[in-house]
């Protein structure tokens, strides 16, 4: 399968996909197709396959390599497919960037080694590694929270300028600052996209080009407004959007994501309330504070 040349610089909004499972724990084919069709439908630039929020840590290679495949057939051409691409091994990172570049991926989402805590060349060497390795784009993922390690501005700034095929990050550090940092430092063409769904417009008022999403899991295509809406520097819309989606941007985050998440698709009939262990449903006194916050935002 051939992978079409992503655009570049990158910009707009990719849904970090949640992967649907059946009660068996196996993957929920008819499922995953349903929810990459409504992502196309809903405007949404891409979708992230097998990152945090899909469980990624928790699927076999073969399941990977199955999922990418399914969301190019059904993104037909509408959506890039970015894999997933973790490992606390440089060596098992390269492998699975190989596999998904094998199976369709457009371009890949490469997080910090996490537990070995590697020094900041040795990200660079890591992310180094896989470029040699494929040749796909690379978004490189910080997100020191679960990682244990935060890619500095000047490092991403760093791999930007040396390092082959390096054309954005996902900043999840939860620090405007880094952001902001790492946006002046970065050369032209290199795009920072928020992954705090919370900061996606301030973000983006500073001058990034976009986003990866958990919300948009829910609602694609009022994020897809919200980010086209700022950037188009219609910042009354944007905030309007911002301010009303807040809530439950929080609720997501009452447990570690895709717990949450996975009990809202459920409630909206979208995908099934389960996760592979050690993750777990969500807690039934943060339930009830979930299905308030969606109920006001109207999605039950």
């Amino acid at each position: 399968m051939k992978s079409r040349p992503a655009k570049i610089p990158l910009s707009g909004v990719y849904t970090a996909l949640a992967t649907p499972f059946k009660p068996d724990f196996s993957l929920d084919v008819p499922a995953f197709r349903r929810l990459i069709r409504r992502q196309a439908l809903g405007g949404v630039d891409g979708v992230v396959i097998g990152g945090s929020t899909g469980e990624g840590s928790s699927l076999e290679p073969a399941e990977s390599s199955k999922l990418i495949r399914l969301a190019a057939q059904e993104g037909d051409g509408e959506l890039l497919v970015i894999a997933g691409v973790g490992a606390n091994a440089t060596a098992r990172a390269v492998q699975s960037a190989r596999l998904a570049q094998s199976s369709g991926a457009e371009a890949l989402l490469v997080t910090a080694p996490s537990y070995n805590k590697p020094p900041q060349r040795g990200i660079i060497a890591h992310v180094a590694a896989i470029s040699r390795a494929t040749r796909l784009p690379i978004i490189v993922y910080n997100i020191p929270g679960r990682t244990a390690v935060n890619i500095e501005p000047q490092t991403l700034a760093r791999m930007a300028r040396e390092v082959p095929r390096v054309v954005a990050v996902k900043e999840s550090s939860g620090s405007l600052d880094q952001a902001g940092e790492t946006i002046r430092a970065a050369p032209p063409g290199f795009s920072v996209l928020a992954g705090d769904d919370s900061l996606i417009l301030p973000m983006i008022s500073i001058g990034a080009r976009g986003a990866v999403s958990v919300l948009s899991n829910l609602v694609p295509s009022q994020m897809a407004d919200l980010c086209r809406s700022a950037r188009q520097g219609d910042m009354g819309r944007a905030r309007s959007l911002h301010l009303r989606m807040l809530p439950v941007i929080k609720a997501l985050y009452l447990e570690s994501n895709p717990i949450p998440l996975k009990a809202a698709m459920a409630l909206r009939g979208l995908a099934r309330d389960v996760l592979r262990l050690p993750l777990m449903p969500l807690a039934a006194e943060k339930r009830t504070q979930l299905k308030t916050r969606l109920k006001e935002f109207g999605l039950i």
